[in-house]
């Protein structure tokens, strides 16, 4: 089997070769760090952090990058609002993303390259492309002319022609055609800036990644990633700029997230309906947001609620539930039992199945109803009379190499503490003493600090809500 991914590129799925057999260089696009990440943020960095662990997974070696925009129009407006220089802007806001990614799972890149701190690089890029003829310096800004790479739209699959209706010079642009795009501007007074041969001045957005990109990737990646609304101009800019300047394919898949909409609408400042990812895991389980995340395939639209929500709590509760009334049981668990090879050849089948449909463009969607089911053998499983080792620890590790893959953990992290300890110890005397009142009142009271207990077939069980 091999993994087919859907390249926006060529739009059609396509066996993954890597150029370099068991290797994947991979880049994804990461935030301008002005302010805390929303939900749109969030789903690029979930998605591709799982992409990454497939990838390892079916046993690539994977060289994974992922850029901060630590300058731009945006941080110098938040300073300028703020009183603040940009580069403390952007030091606490990138801390903030580590924290909120973090919470949900994500892995921190092999690089985090800064725009700030590659200045050099992206300068040195740019003077190459003047060199060749593909950009123009005029009035300290500096422009890519867009006419001279012919390619130009084969990402985005529109015509230079279709693109010229669009296009417009701003004002205080000094550019000789609509279509050329900044990759560096003079400085205003006031903003921040770095000397170049151009003078003083910072880069255009879109030479950052190509810069960046090449630095620690090389002149050709694998795999080029980020969300859908990045297509154009951001990602096409790209490959223009790096492949007029090497003359090689810059990416040679490209992937993309769909859309998220928030209760049906799109989400946007002026709805009024933008979700920061910093207050979501303040009243969510941020690994139930990633669960959410990867319920739907990656691209295709997915839509948020409180509603969605709780529904994949609920969901990702039955799927840790069952996984943790195995460990429990395996604590008792009796020898060999009749029916242990039916049991275990269900458990490899689902595993297998696993494999089939995340080799299918990364469909975490049926990834999980694959984990669904696996709990629902377990559940079947474990109402047997008895049960062997064998069999609990082949459920055991299917659940957690799986679970794994998607970056989902299925142990509860917070433990028990003395007094909460001690209130189940009470309940179970009073049941003992067949004082039922006593212990529905220690249920309702575990159940304000949001313990739930569970009389299940292996005794009682406490989850957090």
């Amino acid at each position: 089997m091999s993994i087919q991914m859907y390249n926006t590129l060529t739009r059609k799925k396509e066996p993954f070769v890597p150029l370099e057999a068991g290797k994947v260089k991979m880049y994804v696009c990461g935030p301008t760090v002005y302010n805390y990440i929303h939900i749109g943020n969030a789903r690029p960095a979930i998605v591709f952090d799982t992409v990454r662990r497939y990838l390892e997974f079916r046993g690539f070696d994977v060289q994974y990058v992922s850029n901060f925009t630590d300058v731009d129009d945006k941080l110098i407006r938040a300073a300028k609002e703020l009183g603040e220089e940009v580069p403390a802007i952007s030091d606490r806001f990138i801390k903030a993303y580590f924290e909120d990614v973090t919470a949900l799972g994500c892995s921190h890149a092999d690089v985090h390259p800064r725009v700030t701190e590659n200045m050099d690089t992206i300068i040195q890029f740019i003077g190459k492309l003047i060199e060749k003829g593909y950009a123009y310096e005029s009035g300290g800004d500096v422009y890519y002319r867009t006419r001279s790479f012919p390619e130009y739209g084969k990402l985005s699959h529109q015509s230079i022609d279709e693109l010229k209706s669009g296009a417009r010079i701003e004002v205080g642009e000094k550019k000789s055609d609509a279509l050329d795009f900044a990759l560096w501007k003079a400085a205003k007074e006031g903003e921040i800036s770095w000397e170049s041969p151009w003078g003083k001045g910072r880069p255009g957005w879109h030479i950052e990644c190509s810069a960046m990109a090449r630095k620690y990737l090389g002149d050709t990646i694998d795999i080029h990633a980020g969300g859908q609304d990045l297509t154009f101009p951001h990602h096409e800019n790209e490959i223009a700029q790096s492949e007029a300047l090497t003359g090689k394919p810059f990416a040679r898949y490209w992937l993309h997230n769909g859309y998220i909409n928030i209760d049906n609408e799109k989400m946007s400042k002026s709805l009024g309906n933008f979700v920061l990812v910093h207050d979501i895991i303040k009243q969510h389980d941020p690994q139930v947001l990633r669960f959410f995340m990867l319920s739907v395939h990656y691209r295709h639209p997915i839509n948020y609620s409180e509603e969605v929500l709780e529904n994949a709590r609920a969901g990702f509760d039955r799927i840790k539930t069952s996984y943790q009334n195995l460990k429990h049981r395996l604590q008792s668990s009796a020898n060999l039992a009749d029916n242990d090879r039916e049991y275990l050849e269900a458990v490899d089948a689902l595993h297998r199945q696993f494999i089939r449909e995340m080799d299918d463009d990364f469909n975490t969607a049926n990834g999980i109803s694959v984990l669904f089911d696996l709990s629902k053998q377990a559940n079947y499983y474990l109402r047997e009379k008895n049960t062997s080792e064998k069999v609990l620890q082949a459920f055991i590790k299917a659940f957690e190499d799986l679970s794994a893959v998607l970056g989902l953990k299925l142990e509860d992290e917070k433990w028990l503490d003395e007094d909460i300890e001690a209130l189940i110890e009470k309940r179970n005397e009073a049941r003992k003493a067949r004082n039922f009142q006593l212990a529905d009142q220690i249920r309702d009271q575990l159940k304000e600090m949001n313990i739930v207990l569970e009389d299940t077939p292996q005794g009682i069980r406490w989850r957090r809500l």
